[in-house]
């Protein structure tokens, strides 16, 4: 793993691998965050809160912005908290802490306006790809796949409060994004029926609760500070 200007407290393989949707050629996708030394927020110039790397794919977010992003229920990096055990390849104590916190991050509205709308981005992908080229038509397939995924997550999540990060039919979700990719127009009404499940009540409140996050963060605050001698 590259060197971040912290200590990582929660990571795991994401993406194709944990929706289950990975073949032998399949990237291997990672997600963690990570924890700046405390006394590193104190001065004029703040730490990168962000590192994104290619070889090997890996993305980690420093815990105050991971925080911002699972209360606003971003599909992408919520996911974290709802690995299969299996694919954390670190999780500390306090890493463990927050996957116990990981339902008051939810909320109705935010689930319905993040997992909608990056479906609608990948729906709009699709409607402006080039037919005539191969590996735009493949990308087709990605995109409505990952359609597929983000609007029956959205149901799941309003529906019962739970993200099931591995697929139970991973095989259906593939040939139906494979339907969906060579026809975008079907996945209207997957969108439709999307949006009218989530406008009814569910199980999510109406805002999440940032108590649980602020204690946490700074019980990282905590352990992570150094005062200098």
């Amino acid at each position: 793993m590259p060197t971040t200007p912290g200590t990582v407290l929660l990571s795991g393989i994401v993406g194709s691998t944990a929706y289950g949707f990975a073949h032998a050629g399949s990237d291997i996708d990672r997600l963690g965050l990570f924890a700046v030394p405390t006394e590193e927020l104190h001065g004029l110039h703040r730490p990168a809160e962000s590192q994104v790397t290619t070889e090997p794919d890996l993305t980690l977010h420093e815990a105050a912005k991971w925080c911002r992003l699972a209360l606003n229920c971003n599909p992408t990096a919520s996911e974290l908290v709802w690995l299969p055990d299996e694919l954390y390849e670190t999780r500390t104590p306090l890493g463990e802490e927050l996957i116990a916190l990981r339902s008051t991050f939810l909320s109705a509205p935010a689930v319905r306006r993040a997992y909608l709308g990056y479906a609608d981005q990948q729906f709009r992908k699709l409607l402006a790809r080039d037919t005539a080229d191969p590996a735009a038509r493949r990308r087709a397939a990605k995109h409505a796949r990952h359609l597929v995924r983000l609007t029956e997550q959205a149901v799941r999540l309003h529906e019962s409060g739970l993200n099931l990060i591995r697929l139970p039919d991973p095989e259906r979700v593939r040939e139906l994004g494979e339907r969906i990719a060579a026809r975008p127009a079907t996945a209207e009404s997957l969108l439709a029926e999307a949006a009218e499940r989530l406008s009814r009540p569910g199980v999510l409140p109406d805002a999440p609760d940032p108590r649980p996050a602020e204690a946490w963060l700074r019980r990282v605050r905590a352990a992570h500070y150094a005062p200098a001698a």
